[in-house]
């Protein structure tokens, strides 16, 4: 398990239907593909996990009516 702290940072592109995750300051970085269209966010200098991005996140939850987020969120991400 990664552990991430920090504020979390949302980024939706509705004509892309890209959905990103970032938690923490914005570091500069590069993508990793986890598959299935999921990608890691890696933090260059300390290569640790930033975030994740989700390509057709629309999509993915079209069936759902309601997409519901419960704050605080917690985000385990295994490695």
């Amino acid at each position: 398990m990664i552990s991430m702290k920090g504020q979390m940072q949302l980024y939706y592109d509705e004509e892309g239907d890209f959905l990103e995750i970032n938690i923490g300051e914005f570091a500069k970085g590069f993508f990793r593909d986890a598959g299935e269209g999921i990608s890691e966010s890696i933090d260059e200098k300390t290569g640790q996990v930033t975030g994740v991005a989700v390509l057709g996140f629309r999509k993915r939850t079209h069936e759902m009516r309601d997409l519901k987020i419960n704050l605080p969120l917690k985000i385990e991400m295994l490695a």
